[in-house]
């Protein structure tokens, strides 16, 4: 294992056991975080309370490297808390979850370009773009970067951007490989484009950059985060930055739609528990808990989630504890992960979708949390890396012994 001159694991150790404090700092946080909610729709990014105070309880050194001062956790204790987190506020939970997932991204770079980012500033974190839709060209010691980056979720709050973008092979005839390129704050400007009607907290606006140098060092090729065969798992020697990168970020935002409906649920039955109805045509003074319609939506929800969450960390757990073993993270398990991602945000959006169908004149308030979970977990599902449809197809197409075709 590599030998690292940076301070060793001190504030791991200070931390104890590591899952259970942070579980407990972040649910201490949630009443507020709860409170802010309206707030970051209005504003249309994650206030800059969220992301201080989830700073400073950890979550964004959850898979951090322990070389830079990180917990080096499994991304099942990252999910279980950005569940915990979107329950409260789901854009914040997605903004802020995506930040902390993107620290093993990070890792994921050669050494050099991990040193840049947290050397000076272990707290550093990275916005992403997935989408190809940027330019580069070759210069001495690296590449000239211009181009659009849509979606770019937290990027306000993020110290770095990573770009996606397609880099010349260099070889004649050869095709251009998708990278990631990482580019710092002073080098991007941010377009406010983010105007959503789900998601609409999570800031994810366009980050721009205009002939920007990136120096050979901070690229990362895709095909590379595929396998987990990456400098940065050379470097670290460590099963968690060995695992495939879709094995685990696309959790990420599943969780994020697990968490939210699990939140509506939560505040379903506070408001509808005790409810009385008002009257009109049926008559009032009945008892919403008494109807067996309401008892079957909660019973359905209830199921939804607790069966999303279940697949969503045992999965996750056992892709860890494979890479634990030495073994390689075959095709089928990395298709197994991306179908229950999937299926996890599909049973979410039942759970969510049966709440609130059943909130009445009330739930069609903007102040309700029940239908801004519902905005929300919808936003969720139409990502491409939870699309059903895509998703369960490339499952179906490996059961049935065909060339499963799609991101996995």
């Amino acid at each position: 294992m590599n030998q690292i001159s940076l301070a060793p694991r001190a504030l791991h150790e200070q931390a104890g056991n590591t899952p259970t404090v942070l579980k407990a700092a972040i649910r201490h946080l949630l009443p507020e975080i709860r409170s802010r909610a309206a707030e970051a729709e209005r504003r249309r990014q994650i206030p800059d309370e969220n992301v201080a105070a989830l700073r400073e309880a950890g979550l964004f050194r959850t898979v951090q490297p322990h070389a830079f001062h990180g917990f080096e956790q499994d991304f099942a204790i990252l999910a279980d808390l950005i569940m915990d987190v979107a329950g409260a506020c789901p854009s914040t939970g997605w903004a802020c979850g995506l930040l902390a997932a993107h620290q093993w991204l990070i890792a994921s770079f050669p050494e050099e370009a991990q040193r840049d980012v947290w050397d000076g500033n272990p707290d550093a974190t990275a916005c992403a773009s997935y989408a190809p839709t940027g330019k580069v060209r070759p210069v001495e010691g690296g590449f000239r970067l211009t181009g659009r980056w849509a979606f770019a979720s937290g990027c306000d709050a993020a110290d770095w951007a990573i770009c996606s973008v397609l880099v010349p092979d260099g070889a004649e005839g050869e095709p251009p490989v998708l990278s990631f390129l990482l580019v710092p704050k002073a080098d991007f400007t941010i377009d406010d484009t983010w105007h959503a009607v789900g998601l609409a907290g999570t800031g994810s606006r366009t980050v721009v950059v205009e002939d920007a140098f990136v120096p050979a060092h901070r690229v990362l090729r895709v095909r590379d985060t595929g396998t987990g065969r990456t400098p940065g798992r050379d470097f670290h020697d460590v099963p968690l930055y060995a695992m495939p990168m879709l094995c685990n970020i696309p959790s990420c935002l599943a969780a994020t739609a697990v968490g939210a409906a699990g939140g509506a649920l939560e505040s379903y039955l506070d408001m509808t528990s005790h409810r009385i109805t008002r009257g009109a045509v049926a008559g009032g003074g009945n008892r919403m808990a008494e109807f067996p319609t309401i008892q079957l939506r909660v019973a359905e929800a209830a199921a939804s989630v607790d069966a999303a969450r279940e697949i969503l960390l045992r999965d996750l757990r056992a892709r860890a504890e494979t890479a634990r073993s030495g073994e390689e993270i075959s095709v089928e398990d990395r298709i197994a992960s991306r179908r229950g991602q999937s299926f996890a945000t599909s049973l979410a959006l039942r759970a969510a979708e049966a709440l609130n169908a059943s909130t009445g004149g009330q739930g069609l308030d903007l102040s309700n949390p029940v239908q801004r979970a519902w905005r929300d977990v919808n936003a969720v599902a139409r990502h491409i890396s939870l699309n059903w449809d895509a998703v369960g197809s490339m499952a179906g197409q490996l059961a049935l012994g065909l060339e499963p075709k799609g991101q996995y």
